[in-house]
């Protein structure tokens, strides 16, 4: 299993990266899988704390049906436009995917469902100093940090 604390301690300031992203807005977006096998995409709030990544499910959601049932989740980042001629502004998006570890019900806040997570692949997506060219840089248990340039 690997946990966010993993990821910061294989690859530090790139988990920095991605988790200040992640941080800046309140809202997300996951993406789980339906019974037959299609995409669900939902908003959602997840948690860095202490090395673990978290998120939650209210009670009879479907998303937290899906996990239960089919723990693969793809989680993103808020999405923020660039301002029109200022693109070197532009923060870029990360998205986390793995696996959601049930871990019961939520105790400390509205009824729900708590998850942890099994992370199998870390991406931030940026642009490079001059603006230029996007960039992608991810992050496997396998392969650790890679990058490539595109333009």
């Amino acid at each position: 299993m690997t946990t966010w604390r993993d990821v910061q301690t294989a690859a530090p300031e790139f988990a920095a990266r991605v988790q200040r992203l992640f941080d800046a807005r309140k809202h997300k977006t996951i993406a789980t899988l339906r019974a037959d096998g299609s995409p669900r995409i939902s908003g959602i709030e997840a948690t860095f704390d202490n090395g673990e990544l978290t998120f939650g499910s209210m009670p009879n959601a479907r998303k937290g049906a899906d996990l239960r049932r089919d723990p693969r989740f793809a989680l993103h980042s808020a999405t923020v436009d660039p301002v029109e001629g200022a693109e070197a502004e532009w923060p870029g998006e990360a998205k986390i995917a793995g696996r959601a570890i049930y871990s019961g019900a939520i105790t400390d806040g509205p009824d729900g469902d708590q998850f942890g997570t099994d992370i199998t692949e870390v991406v931030l997506v940026h642009l490079n100093d001059a603006a230029t060219l996007l960039v992608v840089e991810w992050w496997t248990p396998e392969h650790g940090l890679r990058s490539v340039e595109r333009e």
